[in-house]
């Protein structure tokens, strides 16, 4: 049994939510991430045998990921690599965005520069 391809629009917009996350720090990365630029994978959970639909950016500036959960449920990450605006010592590694079509919310990963 093969998997569907996820609805375009619902990835556009989940392309649009990380960068919006993005921008409510201050940041920006650009026109990052492209939905068109996405490769689509069948991906089965080791537990529940589910198949989802996993849809990735890998080698360029930044790397990034969708998964498209079989009850409709999305969650995305992605890589910014800036420093954080605000706090002096800190980056901002990631963006998160998870949830539904048109109920997404995120949240930023902040690491703390090494030492």
């Amino acid at each position: 049994m093969s998997a569907v391809l996820p609805d375009p629009q619902l990835g556009v917009a989940v392309c649009a939510a990380l960068r919006e996350q993005v921008s409510r720090l201050g940041l920006s990365i650009g026109d990052e991430p492209r939905w068109v630029e996405a490769v689509v994978e069948e991906k089965r959970d080791p537990f529940s045998r589910e198949l989802s639909l996993l849809a990735v950016w890998r080698g360029k500036t930044r790397d990034g990921s969708i998964n498209f959960f079989p009850d409709g449920r999305v969650f995305a990450e992605y890589q910014v690599l800036l420093p954080h605006p605000q706090r002096a010592g800190f980056y901002v590694e990631a963006v998160q965005v998870w949830g539904r079509a048109g109920q997404l919310r995120g949240d930023a990963v902040i690491a703390e520069f090494a030492a």
